[in-house]
């Protein structure tokens, strides 16, 4: 007769989170306590490094903008992240975040920070959560990816560590390793050869959320690189005009406002070889404004100076405009109030890969379930920045790397209570 004593208590299914960034992390938080044991592996020191070091000057969780608008932030992938903001959306990140005891509040221009601004508070309370609901992290431990001619499985994960190669089994995975921007945080994308050598439809990285170059006189460079460019609206090819600012570099442009219409720019320059943003220097003046301004009667004064009296016009600002019009522009009063209004700045191309905010590309979602799973690959799910989708900054990017990472746990649930 066997007695309770006999029989040996069942083994808790093992999911292994690669990737310690918000969407492994939330996938984590969606699988600990409930009947699974999880282990999130990092090649960095740390996790959450890129998530730290993009709330440096203020954390932008989320936005306050109405559904609608929100998902269209995500263009011709809002028909895929709808699922996901469905499983975690802008009202339930906050609520989750006033959950970890962080309160958050709507700035002027709608984006939800943190009441202290910083990460840190924040990733710190989430990870001691983390832990104490049995979550085991593993740092310095560079996944291996799956050796040539093995099938994708979860069955055997090889990782680099600081002790040498170690090896273990899961019931699934959930791979979350980013895209490939800050590679110095973790974020190489290095992983793309590995799936696109098992047959996994992976879309070429490319940069998002970017600077572009510029062929800036040398002149105007040393004068007014790392000026910001303030209340200007900006348009492009297959773009409604925008309005912000955004800052002059040494080699370009970059800043908030060139970040909102860098997938345009960028896939303009990919198409055209080039592309041209039109900035309006003076977005709260009309036109016939502007035009009886410039051509108001200059007497002895110098253009620059009639500017500066008429409209204010200074600073970099005139800059830009001695820079990007021509020289027959400055000889037509009437031509020059046009520029004003309407001035071409070629770009020439992104900035690398290694210093944009986000990446495009990844792998495609023909390649995946609705769980977000490999079809090829059952148990192996994705989650994040490394799937094919890219959003705006203002609090877009995280939103639906997190509400990804909630989805992918999802699937891992559904997946272990189903038969195998």
């Amino acid at each position: 007769m066997t007695t309770s004593m006999d029989v040996a208590a069942p083994v808790p299914p093992r999911v292994a989170i690669i990737g310690g960034g918000p969407a492994g992390l939330m996938a984590a938080e969606g699988l600990a306590g409930k009947g699974v044991q999880v282990d999130v592996f990092d090649a960095m020191p740390s996790v959450g490094r890129k998530f730290l070091m993009a709330g440096r000057g203020g954390l932008n969780l989320t936005h306050s903008e109405a559904p609608a608008a929100f998902l269209a932030r995500y263009g011709a992938r809002a028909d895929q992240v709808a699922p996901w903001l469905q499983a975690m959306d802008a009202t339930a990140l906050r609520a989750w975040a006033h959950g970890l005891g962080i309160e958050t509040f709507v700035g002027s221009s709608g984006r939800v920070f943190p009441q202290e601004m910083k990460a840190a508070p924040l990733l710190r309370a989430w990870l001691a959560r983390l832990r104490a609901s049995g979550v085991h992290f593993h740092m310095r431990h560079r996944w291996l990816g799956w050796p040539q001619g093995d099938a994708v499985s979860p069955q055997t994960l090889s990782f680099e560590t600081p002790d040498g190669v170690r090896t273990l089994a899961a019931d699934a995975v959930v791979l979350a390793l980013g895209g490939g921007s800050w590679a110095k945080l973790g974020s190489d994308g290095a992983w793309v050869a590995g799936l696109q050598a098992h047959g996994v439809d992976v879309a070429p990285l490319r940069p998002a959320n970017c600077g572009f170059d510029v062929a800036w006189s040398p002149h105007f460079s040393e004068r007014y690189a790392g000026q910001p460019v303030k209340s200007v609206s900006m348009s492009c090819a297959g773009m409604p005009a925008r309005q912000g600012e955004f800052v002059v570099s040494a080699s370009g442009i970059e800043g908030s406002l060139v970040y909102a219409m860098s997938a345009a720019l960028r896939d303009e320059i990919e198409t055209r070889g080039h592309a041209v943003a039109w900035l309006d220097l003076a977005p709260d003046w009309s036109q016939e404004k502007v035009n009886a301004a410039v051509t108001h009667p200059r007497g002895a004064r110098s253009m620059s100076s009639h500017l500066q009296s008429r409209m204010g016009l200074t600073g970099v600002k005139a800059g830009l405009l001695r820079e990007c019009a021509s020289a027959e522009d400055f000889k037509d009063a009437s031509r020059l109030a046009m520029r004003i209004k309407a001035l071409p700045v070629t770009l020439l191309r992104p900035r690398p890969m290694d210093e944009a905010i986000s990446t495009a590309g990844g792998v495609s979602f023909d390649a995946l379930t609705a769980g977000l799973m490999l079809a090829s690959a059952p148990g192996v799910f994705c989650a994040g920045e490394m799937l094919d989708w890219e959003a705006p900054t203002g609090g877009y990017l995280l939103t639906a790397c997190m509400a990804s990472g909630v989805v992918a746990a999802n699937g891992v649930r559904q997946y272990l209570a189903g038969p195998r």
